[in-house]
């Protein structure tokens, strides 16, 4: 049941509280209103736009990396053949979702949530929200996160040697000018992740020479743009079966890749590289440029759709060099091994800063709520924080697949709650659960955040999978009343609960 219109005054109720208009805002939205009917729902979004991530990021070249078919929403399927989609694709099929189902007449744009306070008298949480104008508040019984886990105020930068020094110009992708002329230019990408290896096979067609500057290396594969498998099927299957059929297909190739390279990590640096090396020519050498000192998916993998990075290369479009920076100089940047690399234009693709749940601070009964310090509850919940869940996707497969999962088990949750008249639900931490790190990635954005990220358990329901149908067995098949989740039931709303406004269609 949607959110109708707003109330006359300041505070405002309704049954779920998204936070974030986002891939995995609009999935928990359609779940709600298709399996929970009678719960009413609002979704309040920072930005003025649908799309989160996608609306965020406008760099050159800005594309998926993962197949639409797995990113995209199992139940609107892509409906395209092309597999690695650019940004502004992405986010059209986001807004067109959103405005199908009705979604988007739920969304209050330019609402920055600052605070939530969860209540154990009411059952109910308080959250604050700030506009442009004035702060308002929400109360809600089920608080759902939806907003990623980064700052979209400012991506991380690496504090340069002498960087004032430079004369040129700096630019980081998460903001990117969109003035931006780069016509006649040498431009120096830093970075060798995911961003970098998008950015530079756009920018080459611009700029007079583009320079990928790594400390380090990544692996990197080739993908198909164009999902022929997918378009066979949609000209002979109905649309849903067709887009089903290609998303499965998808979820086991590459959970076999996962679980490949994980079991056999030699082998397949071994046929990266091989195939990486086909690709560059006799010029570039990958062992020295694609050979990373850690495992294959010790790290997630970067794309390179229809091998463009590897072809701007082969051609001399583009260079690479493997090296730390030893300082910044006016004109460019000067490596440790002394060479130096002329730039009019610094792009620094050094990565993202973590930040859960758009930056709220979350309390439960006044007291604050220290993330680092909890545990992950079927890697949705967190313990002691009641009536709580946020969308975390995989870091080895597509974002959506996670989140959806998460979504529809919200909604087992919430159904269950209303037909026994509970009010409450908590994950309970059990003592002998030995904690580790959630998140088992070298990547640099991880370890930064160890002071943010949640920790996992070393069992169910604490333990995080990465893996679809483990995840898939446990949220559609598995007990929801399984000893750890705890549920309470008020025998009454407290007086400043229950008097305040509430604007539902019921």
């Amino acid at each position: 049941m949607a959110f109708e219109g707003a109330s006359p005054v300041n505070t405002q109720h309704v049954d779920v509280l998204i936070v974030g208009a986002g891939l995995s805002g609009i999935d928990a939205a359609y779940r709600l209103q298709t399996e929970c009917p009678d719960k009413s729902y609002a979704i309040v979004e920072a930005r003025a736009a649908i799309g989160g991530t996608w609306d965020l990021f406008r760099y050159p070249g800005i594309r998926s990396d993962s197949d639409m078919s797995t990113l995209g929403f199992p139940f609107e399927p892509w409906d395209s053949d092309v597999s690695i989609a650019d940004g502004e694709a992405i986010r059209s099929y986001i807004q067109t979702t959103a405005s199908k189902y009705g979604i988007d007449r739920n969304i209050r744009f330019g609402h920055r949530v600052t605070a939530a306070d969860w209540c154990s008298e009411a059952s109910r949480w308080t959250v604050t929200c700030e506009t442009a104008d004035t702060t308002t508040t929400w109360t809600c019984d089920f608080l759902y996160a939806c907003s990623g886990y980064y700052d979209y105020t400012a991506g991380y930068t690496p504090e340069f040697p002498q960087v004032d020094d430079f004369a040129g110009q700096m630019v980081h992708p998460q903001h990117w000018p969109a003035d931006l002329d780069l016509t006649g230019k040498r431009v120096v990408v830093i970075g060798s992740g995911a961003t970098a290896i998008t950015l530079i096979p756009s920018l080459v067609g611009q700029a007079e020479h583009v320079t990928m500057l790594q400390r380090s290396p990544s692996f990197v594969v080739n993908l198909p743009r164009v999902d022929a498998v997918a378009g066979k099927l949609r000209r002979v299957l109905p649309r849903r079966t067709a887009g089903s059929l290609t998303r499965w297909k998808n979820i086991f190739l590459s959970m076999y890749f996962y679980q490949y390279a994980r079991r056999r990590p030699d082998d397949t640096r071994s046929k990266i590289l091989h195939f990486a090396q086909k690709q560059l020519g006799d010029d570039v050498d990958a062992n020295t440029h694609f050979n990373p000192s850690y495992k294959p998916w010790d790290q997630r993998l970067c794309i390179a759709p229809g091998g463009d990075l590897f072809r701007a290369l082969r051609k001399g479009k583009a260079s690479i060099v493997t090296d730390h920076i030893e300082q910044f100089t006016p004109s460019g940047i000067k490596t440790r091994s002394g060479e130096h690399i002329d730039a009019d234009v610094v792009v620094t693709a050094t990565g993202l800063v973590i930040q859960l749940f758009g930056g709220a601070a979350l309390s439960v009964d006044g007291e604050a709520v220290s993330t680092a310090e909890k545990l992950i509850y079927k890697g949705m919940m967190l313990d002691g924080v009641p009536n709580f869940a946020f969308a975390f996707g995989y870091t080895n497969a597509s974002w959506t697949l996670k989140c959806d999962l998460t979504a529809q088990y919200v909604c087992r949750l919430l159904n269950r709650m209303s037909r026994r008249g509970e009010t409450a639900c908590v994950p309970e931490r059990d003592a002998s659960v030995e904690p580790e790190l959630m998140v088992d990635l070298d990547s640099g954005y991880i370890q930064r955040a160890k002071n943010v990220m949640p920790l996992q358990g070393t069992q169910a329901p604490w333990r995080v999978h990465q893996n679809y149908v483990l995840d898939l067995a446990a949220t559609k098949l598995s007990r929801i009343d399984d000893g750890a989740m705890q549920f309470r039931t008020a025998a009454s709303r407290s007086t400043a609960a229950s008097t305040s406004t509430v604007a539902e269609s019921r």
